[in-house]
């Protein structure tokens, strides 16, 4: 008997869901992004983290990227400290990597696009 895992579909499902997609991708957006492993797995093993979000993002050429964040018991965002510069605007604090991880950067399709496998088509 299969082991239940939450938000899991079939192989069949995913070929339906990246066909439609790659039929129809829209303008600017990419066919996939790739993360590495160890990327996720440290957004995944933050203390407290139960899940991860992923936000749309756009940057300043327009193009649409993912921003992965984790998200405790009660689905809040684990973010990093906000800290309030002399002038009185928000900046991240990047001196400590280990407290609140966000990703992004990740590899877009095209141009760097995985082997050919069943979802790609």
């Amino acid at each position: 008997m299969r082991t239940f895992i939450p938000h899991q579909i079939s192989l069949a499902e995913a070929i339906e869901l990246t066909t439609r997609y790659r039929n129809d991708p829209g303008p600017d957006l990419f066919l996939s992004e790739t993360f590495t492993i160890e990327s996720v797995l440290k957004l995944c093993n933050q203390p407290g983290a139960r899940s991860f979000r992923i936000y749309l993002g756009r940057k300043e050429d327009n193009s649409i990227h993912s921003v992965l964040v984790a998200a405790d018991a009660g689905g809040h965002d684990i973010l990093p400290p906000v800290q309030l510069q002399q002038s009185g605007t928000e900046t991240d604090d990047d001196d400590d990597d280990d407290d609140g991880i966000i990703l992004e950067n990740a590899f877009h399709c095209p141009p760097v696009c995985p082997p050919d496998s069943p979802l790609n088509g």
